[in-house]
């Protein structure tokens, strides 16, 4: 998939990730002209479970993989807690 069959939406609860492909393929078996279109939308929402900075998320499409960097509001750091 390209960047820009992808889009990505962030609420106060949630990132939403969808999109659609369509892919073509043409060939010829024994004289016979064969074409087969492939086409799929989806939609995943990952609820978040803190808050996040939405002014400062980022993400990064690269071969196909989507990195998505959210920072915590300073609110949702104080909740962290570490184990000893």
């Amino acid at each position: 998939m390209d960047e820009k069959d992808v889009e990505l939406l962030l609420d106060e609860k949630s990132l939403t990730l969808r999109g659609e492909k369509k892919e073509e393929a043409e060939r010829t078996e024994e004289g016979i002209q064969i074409k087969e279109t492939f086409y799929g939308k989806f939609e995943r929402v990952i609820p978040l479970p803190t808050e996040v900075e939405s002014d400062k998320v980022t993400t990064k499409y690269k071969r196909g993989v989507l990195s998505v960097t959210r920072p915590k509001t300073e609110k949702a750091k104080g909740l962290v807690r570490r184990s000893p």
